[in-house]
């Protein structure tokens, strides 16, 4: 039976599934992390069972050929059962609005498209080379987290620069987690029983990287990232909205160049720069349990910012019908969760404590409650294969 094999390819990592092409059913899953490094390691999910290895100071190339060999071993798939291998692409700016097969011509246009994703397209344009070169005789597919918002009314997708700049190097709002957020969207009409067509939802993809999707009539309405996935909300690493002035006086004050700055608004900001030791929620939540005050406050402005946003996309969509939370902290962080719904509350969006402690998919809502309240963990990879099949 022909299988997909899907890459979502990072700095220091990259994660794997792999689904049966015809009833887009998931088979096995897994990823290598902390790549170059000496504690580098793999973990495969499959027929129930966990197995992690650890694989020192394993490159990118090595890794690529390990979740290969690892997929084979284990009887998941048989190279020649791999028909098809399907690749997230973050940018694909407003050349791509599909999932597209890769040649060389798109292969480069990826490349180009660095400037709207600095830390992930290279990543990934480079896991696809690899792939190219072990699997040669495999089509290779991009699927872009940007299409999701390529149709954004003008009005949100627009900044407020001289008209001509922003149409000459096209300078907008693309936004990013299109996967995730379309997705969420799709899902929630599913639960709720209802066109998608006719519903105004608010999404929250809630993780290391994180945004929020004001969704109207089953299209993209609005997003917190931008030009890049920097601004917006507050998360791991990335500082989200900053003064853009902050660039300049950082240069003047610090004798930084603007990569300096670009460095420390995308990997030592936002969580970890304000906590000073960690990106990771769990380890902000365990050190807000012993009183740490910057972790406390770290937590504070996180919620704070997604506050912000979600007040701002109620009024822009003149209510709303659902807001769902997904992401590792939006399906995991169980009290942050609570916490954060509590102060919407004004918004008619309520949690029942009940269900939200059981933390399984679904409406986490009181049934009489004004706004619709779900957690839905996010599948960008059966959003990924879907759209590989529309146009296979």
């Amino acid at each position: 039976m022909a299988k997909i094999l899907l890459l979502n390819a990072g700095s220091s990592s990259v994660k794997w599934k792999v689904f049966e092409l015809t009833n887009e059913k998931m088979i096995a899953e897994g990823e290598v992390e902390r790549i170059n490094t000496p504690k580098a390691m793999i973990t495969i999910k499959y027929n129930g069972e966990k197995i992690v290895n650890n694989e020192p100071d394993l490159g990118y190339e090595a890794s690529v050929r390990l979740i290969l060999k690892k997929i084979q071993e284990l009887k998941i798939a048989t190279l020649d059962e791999i028909s098809t291998v399907g690749h997230r692409v973050v940018a694909g700016g407003r050349r791509f609005t599909k999932a597209t097969k890769i040649n060389a011509e798109v292969l480069e246009e990826i490349k180009n498209l660095k400037d709207f994703a600095p830390l992930h397209n290279p990543h990934e344009a480079h896991f696809i080379e690899l792939m190219q070169k072990i699997l040669p005789d495999v089509d290779q597919y991009a699927v872009f987290d940007s299409v999701f918002f390529t149709d954004m009314p003008e009005m949100n997708a627009i900044y407020s620069l001289p008209y001509e700049m922003s149409e000459k190097y096209g300078i907008r709002r693309y936004g990013e987690h299109g996967i995730s957020h379309g997705y969420l969207s799709k899902r929630t009409a599913e639960i709720l029983d209802r066109p998608l067509s006719e519903l105004k939802i608010i999404t929250l993809h809630l993780g290391s990287g994180a945004s929020v999707a004001a969704i109207k009539n089953g299209k993209a309405f609005d997003s917190s990232m931008g030009f890049t996935p920097l601004p917006g909300l507050t998360m791991g690493t990335r500082s989200g909205d900053i003064d853009p002035s902050i660039v300049q006086f950082l240069m003047d004050k610090e004798g930084m160049s603007a990569d300096d700055v670009m460095n420390l608004l995308n990997d030592k900001s936002g969580i970890l720069g304000i906590s000073g030791f960690s990106s990771d929620m769990r380890d902000i939540e365990a050190r807000c349990a012993q009183n740490d005050e910057r972790a406390a406050l770290a937590r504070e402005i996180f919620i704070n910012r997604v506050v912000k946003y979600v007040g701002s996309y109620y009024t822009e969509l003149g209510g709303i019908d659902a807001i769902v939370l997904a992401g590792g902290i939006g399906e995991h962080q169980i009290d942050l969760r609570a916490d954060l719904l509590k102060e919407l509350s004004i918004l008619g969006i309520q949690v029942d404590a009940q269900k939200n402690q059981a933390n399984q998919e679904g409406i986490i809502s009181p049934d009489d409650a004004k706004v619709k309240t779900l957690l839905i963990p996010t599948n960008e990879e059966l959003a990924m294969v879907q759209q590989i099949k529309k146009v296979l």
